[in-house]
């Protein structure tokens, strides 16, 4: 059976066998952990490889209760960030009400990495909103991933990795994180309704399907939020399904998975062609009421 993803990463550090890129993809928070852990371990000084939690590296890899919120625009934040106060740990994500990871990001992240490394060892990039780059800021980072600076290793987060091209795919070590056996949402009155809504759509009329999907018009960053939310929910309500139908042996995996694609589908439309929001989120209820019936 292969190694879970923190697992693995974890042997990599003990073994100092460093990919330079890695692709961590899968639901929930775990990947963001993981890779935030995994690049903390490549600067630590402990033995063996941590976090350790008590090296200077470790101390200064700290992250704060509130980190810097990016803008992607550069004018009210900064572009990309430090983890904590290290110098040579990177993290890039969506500015604050962006909904893509911008080229300026991207590029401002490869100036900063034709520098020498601050403290003249291992340096780490995370770029936790891998499947928000749009097709030109991939090619951007692309360029990174074929030419990838001394001892620097770029760490991508994504929810699925169907949104990112091929070749950046290919150039990733690739670790894929199953979903939560719990829904860590489960205390989340919000999250419950929206499952709930979910589990019902079989049962709705097409019109009704449309009202539903209009409630994601307004303003674009919001709006994309919102149906990013219902992706992930239904993207995972639709993998419970799949998974109870294979193990009853009923035949209705098949059109949970189809599903599955489809909501793939419509958070790279979000994501990369600046899709309306609405629209998305038609198209993915239609898919999950498909699903359900």
């Amino acid at each position: 059976m292969p190694a879970a993803p923190a697992d693995a990463l974890r042997r990599s550090l003990e073994s100092g066998r460093i990919h330079s890129a890695y692709l961590l993809a899968g639901p929930g928070p775990e990947p963001r952990d993981a890779a935030l852990s995994f690049a903390r371990g490549l600067v630590c000084q402990g033995t063996p490889p941590g976090p350790c939690g008590d090296c200077p590296a470790c101390q200064r890899s700290t992250e704060r209760e509130e980190p810097l919120a990016l803008d992607g625009a550069g004018r009210r934040g900064p572009l990309y960030r430090h983890v904590g106060d290290h110098p040579d740990l990177f993290w890039l994500e969506r500015g604050s009400g962006d909904t893509r990871v911008r080229i300026g990001q991207v590029r401002a992240l490869q100036a900063a990495l034709r520098l020498r490394s601050h403290e003249g060892g291992r340096r780490a990039v995370v770029l936790a909103d891998a499947e928000w780059l749009n097709q030109e800021a991939q090619n951007a980072l692309l360029r990174l991933l074929e030419e990838p600076p001394p001892d620097t290793t770029l760490v991508l987060v994504a929810t699925t990795a169907s949104g990112l091209l091929a070749t950046v795919r290919s150039r990733c070590q690739r670790l894929a994180f199953a979903p939560p056996t719990s829904d860590a949402s489960d205390d989340d009155p919000e999250a419950r309704a929206l499952r709930a809504r979910i589990d019902g759509a079989a049962d709705l009329a097409i019109p009704e399907l449309l009202d539903w999907a209009e409630e994601y018009r307004g303003v674009r960053a919001e709006a994309a939020a919102a149906v990013e939310e219902l992706l992930a929910s239904g993207s995972a309500w639709l993998h419970a399904r799949a998974r109870t139908s294979a193990l009853a042996g009923t035949g209705e995996a098949a059109v949970a998975l189809d599903a599955f694609a489809t909501l793939a589908r419509c958070r790279k439309a979000l994501a990369q062609r600046n899709a309306n929001p609405q629209m998305v989120a038609e198209r993915a209820l239609l898919a999950l009421r498909g699903a359900g019936q």
